[in-house]
């Protein structure tokens, strides 16, 4: 059972030296102080009126309250937080906001701390009620608490990545020569709920690569007509979410029997990851260090100009966390901290791979939360 109320006084006492008041919008961070689960986003904005106020208010030494529209306290009521206040949909949100201040015992903020997701509207009226606020960034200062993840996170990541490993699992079964990367990517986001996850964690996508197959980025609406011809490459990249926790994972499948080429693409992918898992030591690895020990393998084989990208991210309430496991970030490691591990050879119309885990940092290396697959999977 995760202790929301020692997150928020943890977060507390951190915020006393940075502001008078903080202020979370529905997002991850929020969902993490709080407990306030978020819906699957849309394409399309819906919008509230008044808005602009809705998320967790919290000072260094009041109790916080949780800021609702009359429809998201209608169908998203909050788990986690004792006081609620709710804007109906013709009330004034500068007065609504104006009671919350008197809620919480603070008339004049003048700093305040603010998630990555606020409104800029909600800025906006801040200024006008606070003349000379200053803003800081809230985000920043709690990700010191979300950047190692606890016993109870660790549980619900494992059980990501059992839901994402079971679900690529059935999707294997089910490639056959003639779908469409369409087909593909429908069964993979089928499967991730059939499983037991919410849904995909982001976009489901593949890279496909191939004599027949130009490799394309964010073109979905050329890319997921198009048949998978053989010989091609599918370099997979997709994760479940679970309570709210993301995951995120790569293998590579070819239709058709494997070009030398591709087989050295997959040792080579595999041989990186193996090299940054081992130099995930807990304080004895930096960030860039492990960026470092991964790359080099491709580097020496020939090829380090074929990974294009860095070597992976921090994860958990949202996809991407910081720090990154890249050139110039020089964190620290710290055991229980969660990064992916995704090295890839990208060879336009040539054999490519990729291969992406979540490991966690250990004082001996890193633990990977999945490890199925290691081979090259072929459909004949």
């Amino acid at each position: 059972m995760i202790d929301y109320s020692k997150r928020i006084k943890d977060f507390q006492k951190n915020l006393s030296a940075q502001a008078e008041l903080a202020f979370f919008p529905i997002s991850a961070d929020l969902q993490y102080l709080a407990g306030v689960s978020r819906g699957m986003p849309t394409f399309g904005a819906t919008h509230h009126p008044g808005e602009w106020v809705e998320g967790l208010w919290i000072t260094p030494d009041s109790k916080p309250v949780m800021a609702l529209t009359r429809m998201t306290a209608s169908f998203s009521p909050p788990k986690g937080i004792d006081e609620v206040m709710v804007l109906g949909d013709h009330d004034d949100p500068v007065a609504f906001l104006k009671d919350v201040f008197g809620k919480l015992s603070t008339t004049n903020p003048k700093r305040i701390a603010v998630g990555e997701k606020t409104f800029a509207d909600t800025l906006r009226h801040l200024q006008g009620m606070v003349p000379g606020v200053q803003f800081s960034s809230g985000s920043t200062l709690l990700s010191e608490q979300r950047i190692v993840k606890s016993p109870e996170e660790l549980a619900l990541m494992k059980k990501a990545g059992e839901i994402t490993e079971a679900a690529f699992t059935e999707v294997v079964q089910q490639l056959k020569h003639g779908m469409t990367e369409l087909d593909v990517i429908l069964e993979v986001d089928s499967q991730l709920r059939r499983q037991g996850g919410f849904g995909p964690s982001f976009n489901t996508t593949l890279y496909v690569v191939g004599p027949n197959h130009e490799l394309l980025f964010n073109q979905q609406e050329t890319t997921w007509p198009r048949v998978l011809t053989a010989p091609v490459s599918i370099l997979f990249d997709f994760g479940a979410i679970y309570e709210g926790y993301c995951y995120d994972f790569g293998r590579t499948v070819s239709f058709g029997a494997p070009s030398e080429d591709l087989l050295l693409a997959h040792r080579l992918v595999m041989a990186s990851q193996a090299a940054g898992i081992a130099t995930m030591k807990s304080r004895a690895a930096t960030a860039e260090q492990v960026d470092a020990a991964a790359r080099a393998v491709i580097e020496n084989a020939g090829m380090g100009e074929t990974f294009r990208h860095r070597l992976g991210h921090s994860i958990g309430l949202d996809v991407h966390e910081p720090p990154y496991l890249t050139k110039g970030d020089e964190t620290v490691l710290q055991e229980g901290m969660l990064f992916t591990v995704e090295p890839s050879v990208l060879v336009p119309f040539a054999g490519s791979a990729r291969v992406e885990d979540i490991v966690m940092v250990g004082p001996d290396g890193g633990i990977p939360l999945t490890s199925g697959f290691q081979e090259l999977i072929v459909i004949e």
